[in-house]
């Protein structure tokens, strides 16, 4: 072999050093320079592994909490404009009705005139409106809140029962103002409502209509939807302004609204109301005071038992006061014209 293939073969005078197994590698979580061992390495040069996969501690603080949602209050103002649009709708069935009925004189009723002091027609509009707007309610409302109708209105009969006892008695205090505000402030003869009462027959089912459809009925609408909607409402606009939380919901996922929300929400719902059975009374002052005062009173039950059952129950229970009253003066609706 000549000498220039032997220097090929030879091994280099400065190999490369084998690694040292207790080396840290260039994987390892920790690197300093080696240009100068007697140099320290500065802080740039040391580099944790864990250090930038770890967020901030407060950055991870706010992805473990859950984020607050805010409590569904029901019924607010807008299942209150959804029931008033059913509402509309069940008063053009009525109307649509009545045209039927009038075209085929039902009850000797001719025209519009004679129908609007006619028991059969008056009463049978208004079933027609009540129902045909609980009958959309009832379907449609659940979809919305995931939960019966009843107990979206927080009817809880349950507790209106273990109050039965109460109920009839405080409907007794209101039956005494309505006597006091009769003595002090009486309201004029010939009434709309005076018109209707003109048979044994129309008492009767005046009697039968005011102390079971008309108390259901108008409480849903006033206790059961604007109540609520209105104390919700306020309470809104106050947590908007305040920049505080809404209330959590109670034990029953009823709201716990504050006492200005109630009052000025049981203020706006008795106005509504006592206009709404002021036309029947001429709009007089003495009747028009009594069924604010009274409103108040079923609100104040309604918000207090946190049930739209006891509410309907003092309504019925005042009704039927009312009639038996007028009945007990007419001996049995046989003499009119003592009322």
């Amino acid at each position: 072999m000549s000498d220039q293939e032997d220097a090929t073969h030879e091994p280099e005078e400065n190999p490369l050093p084998a690694p040292d197994p207790g080396a840290p590698g260039p994987d390892s979580g920790t690197w300093e320079s080696t240009t100068d061992p007697d140099t320290p390495a500065l802080a740039s040069e040391t580099w944790d592994s864990t250090a930038s996969s770890a967020p901030p501690a407060d950055l991870s603080q706010s992805f473990s909490q859950p984020e607050a949602v805010a409590p569904r209050r029901i019924p607010h103002l807008g299942h209150l404009v959804l029931l008033a649009a059913f509402g509309a709708v069940g008063f053009v069935c009525a109307t649509v009705l009545m045209m039927v009925a009038l075209h085929f004189h039902l009850f000797g009723v001719t025209t519009m005139e004679k129908a609007a002091t006619d028991v059969h027609y008056i009463l049978g509009s208004e079933a027609a409106i009540y129902l045909i707007t609980f009958i959309l309610g009832f379907l449609v409302f659940p979809l919305f809140w995931k939960q019966s109708f009843f107990a979206g209105v927080h009817w809880r009969g349950a507790a209106a029962w273990r109050l039965s006892w109460r109920l009839p008695v405080l409907a007794l205090g209101c039956f005494a103002l309505a006597l006091f505000d009769d003595l002090l402030l009486p309201g004029p003869k010939n009434t709309p409502i005076d018109e209707i009462f003109r048979t044994p027959g129309a008492a009767w089912m005046m009697f039968a209509f005011g102390v079971t459809i008309a108390p259901f009925f108008e409480e849903i609408a006033f206790r059961g939807f604007l109540l609520p909607a209105l104390a919700t409402s306020c309470d809104w606009v106050g947590e908007r302004f305040m920049h505080t939380r809404p209330r959590p919901l109670d034990a029953d996922g009823h709201p716990q609204w504050s006492i200005a929300a109630m009052v000025i929400a049981s203020i706006f719902t008795s106005l509504p109301f006592a206009l709404m059975h002021g036309e029947q009374t001429g709009h007089s002052f003495g009747p028009l005071l009594l069924l604010i005062v009274v409103s108040l009173i079923l609100c104040a039950v309604r918000l207090k038992t946190r049930s739209l059952a006891a509410s309907t129950l003092l309504h019925a229970c005042y009704n039927f006061m009312i009639f038996s009253s007028m009945m007990v003066g007419t001996g049995g609706f046989r003499h009119l014209d003592k009322l």
